[in-house]
C-alpha cells in the first residue's frame, strides 16, 4: 500500500533544497566578483567594472533571499520590492564610470576583457540553471535572483564581443557601449521584479 502524499514534507524538502542553491549561487557571486573588479581596475574596463559590481549585487541579493525565505508572504513582498531598488545600484555605478572614462583615452586589453568575460558567462549561465527551478514557486525573492542571473548571462556575451571589437578596432567604444548596456539590463529587471513583488503583496492581503 502507498503512503499518502505529505504536502508539508514535500515543502520542507524544497525549502532546504532552496536555501543550498541560494547559498551556493551567493558564494559564486561574491567569488567571482573579487576576481572581475581586479581586471576591471587592471585594465581599465567600464564593462567588466559594472558587471563586477553586478556580481556584488546579485550575491547581496541572495544572501538577503536566503534571509527572507522565513517570512511570510507579505514581508517577501516588502523585501522583493527593496530588491528591485537595490537591482538599480549596479545601473547607477555604471553610469557614473562610464562618466568618469568618457574623456580617458585608455583602451582596455581586449584579451583579458574578453577571457573575464566568458568566465562571467560561465558563473551566471550556472547560476541560472541552479536557480530555474525555483523561478515559479519561490516567490518575488527568488524570481529576482533568477532574472539577475539570465539576464547577466546576455551581458556577458556582450562583453565577450566588445572584447573582439576592441581588439580589432582598438577603441574604447565597444567598451563603454557595453556598460551602459548592462545599465538598461538592470533597470529591466528591476522593474520585473517590482512588479512581482507587488502582486505578490497584493495577493497577500487577507
Amino acid at each position: 500500500m502507498s503512503e499518502a502524499p505529505n504536502p508539508a514534507a514535500d515543502d520542507i524538502a524544497t525549502n532546504a533544497r532552496l536555501r543550498t542553491t541560494v547559498r551556493n549561487v551567493a558564494a559564486l557571486n561574491l567569488g567571482y566578483f573579487g576576481i572581475e573588479f581586479a581586471v576591471a581596475v587592471a585594465i581599465g574596463s567600464v564593462s567588466l567594472f559594472a558587471d563586477s559590481v553586478d556580481f556584488l549585487e546579485d550575491g547581496a541579493i541572495n544572501l538577503l533571499i536566503l534571509a527572507g525565505l522565513g517570512f511570510s508572504a507579505a514581508r517577501r513582498a516588502k523585501l522583493g520590492m527593496l530588491l528591485a531598488v537595490i537591482i538599480l545600484v549596479p545601473g547607477l555605478a555604471t553610469l557614473w564610470t562610464a562618466w568618469q572614462n568618457f574623456a580617458d583615452v585608455r583602451v582596455p586589453d581586449a584579451v583579458p576583457l574578453s577571457l573575464t568575460g566568458l568566465g562571467a558567462l560561465a558563473v551566471n549561465a550556472f547560476c541560472a540553471w541552479l536557480l530555474a527551478p525555483f523561478r515559479a514557486g519561490g516567490g518575488s525573492l527568488t524570481k529576482a535572483a533568477f532574472l539577475s542571473a539570465r539576464n547577466d548571462v546576455a551581458a556577458n556575451i556582450a562583453i565577450v564581443f566588445a572584447g573582439l571589437l576592441t581588439a580589432g578596432t582598438a577603441s574604447r567604444w565597444p567598451d563603454l557601449i557595453v556598460g551602459l548596456g548592462i545599465a538598461a539590463l538592470n533597470a529591466g529587471a528591476a522593474v520585473e521584479i517590482y512588479q512581482a513583488a507587488r502582486d505578490e503583496h497584493v495577493s497577500a492581503k487577507p
